[in-house]
């Protein structure tokens, strides 16, 4: 009987512990979405805009970092690395919004998302975005890197980047809504992948992408579980189609800016149209990362020591 109730034991331990990895998000288990043939099904149309003055990039002082003369393409000719976060365009339409329909368990076709980056010129991008779409050139006439471009992820899935640059990199990919790191990787000088796999909980969905050596190459990601889904151009429109008809919450996100949800019903063959306004007010960045205190203004002198007096290089810039 002592060995029934030790097997007996065994078996309700063993139990416990694959109800307990199934509700933290077993690794490599599928996502609860099926592929369907979809008949005359609708189509979401729509506009992202940003209201209101675009918030300030945010500045980094290249003596700072190592290897920071290399990085000097996107530097302001200063010696500065302005980060642009907010691309707007004309009428306020917003760059890089994600607009994702949520829990949807039955649609078309969804291939596995290949979470590809280049490190190029001390910038990280996917690598399916061309040259000309990583730099804007000003009213000034003045070349500047277009950031961030924001990829859509698949959880579960490997993250590979080549660094393109002949200078070492680190990949370091953060759960952001948590704060943890998830994936910690060298990016030395090779034509090789490198990266791994990464692993959210279930219900995180926004992903940042920093280079632990230089902290202004900053990338963000967002999760998605079905290919319902669409990251806006410069004009801020979206257009996301073959949706089986019913009712859905969609979802628009910015890094920086809260989620905004909508609920919206897609009826069969028909197009549906659906705005976000996002309010350049209600711009959150994490404490670690305000201009006001923890970085170097535009205003400053950087031939001059933060505490006063000169000092020289590398720590300040030559006058």
């Amino acid at each position: 009987m002592a060995g029934l109730r030790d097997k007996r034991r065994r078996i309700a331990v063993l139990v416990a512990g694959m109800v307990l990895l199934g509700a933290m998000g077993w690794p490599g288990r599928s996502a609860a979405y099926e592929e369907i043939a979809v008949r005359n099904g609708g189509t979401l149309t729509g506009r992202v805009v940003l209201n209101g003055p675009v918030p300030e990039p945010r500045v980094f002082s290249l003596v700072l970092y190592p290897f920071g003369p290399f990085c000097k393409r996107i530097s302001d000719g200063q010696g500065h690395v302005l980060l642009q976060e907010f691309l707007v365009g004309s009428e306020g339409g917003l760059q890089d919004a994600v607009v994702t329909v949520q829990h949807v368990s039955q649609g078309k076709p969804f291939p596995p998302i290949k979470n590809e980056f280049v490190a190029v010129d001390c910038m990280f991008h996917p690598a399916d975005v061309p040259q000309a779409e990583q730099y804007i050139v000003t009213e000034k006439g003045r070349l500047t890197h277009a950031h961030p471009v924001v990829a859509i992820l698949q959880n579960h899935q490997p993250i590979s980047v080549i660094n393109k640059d002949p200078i070492i990199h680190n990949g370091q990919v953060f759960q952001s809504e948590r704060g943890n790191i998830v994936l910690n990787f060298p990016l030395p000088v090779s034509a090789e992948p490198r990266g791994g796999p990464i692993h959210f909980e279930p219900g995180k969905r926004i992903a940042q992408m920093i280079c632990g050596m230089h902290e202004f190459m900053q990338s963000w990601g967002f999760m998605v579980d079905n290919p319902y889904y669409a990251r806006t151009k410069r004009d801020g429109r979206f257009s996301i189609d073959t949706l089986p008809p019913g009712t859905y919450t969609v979802s628009a996100w910015h890094p920086h800016l809260q989620p905004i949800e909508r609920s919206i019903t897609i009826r069969a063959g028909e197009t549906t149209a659906i705005d976000f306004t996002f309010d350049a007010r209600t711009v959150v960045r994490p404490s670690y990362e305000s201009q006001e205190k923890f970085r170097i203004g535009p205003e400053s002198k950087p031939h001059e020591h933060l505490q006063g007096g000169e000092c020289e290089p590398p720590y300040c810039t030559p006058k």
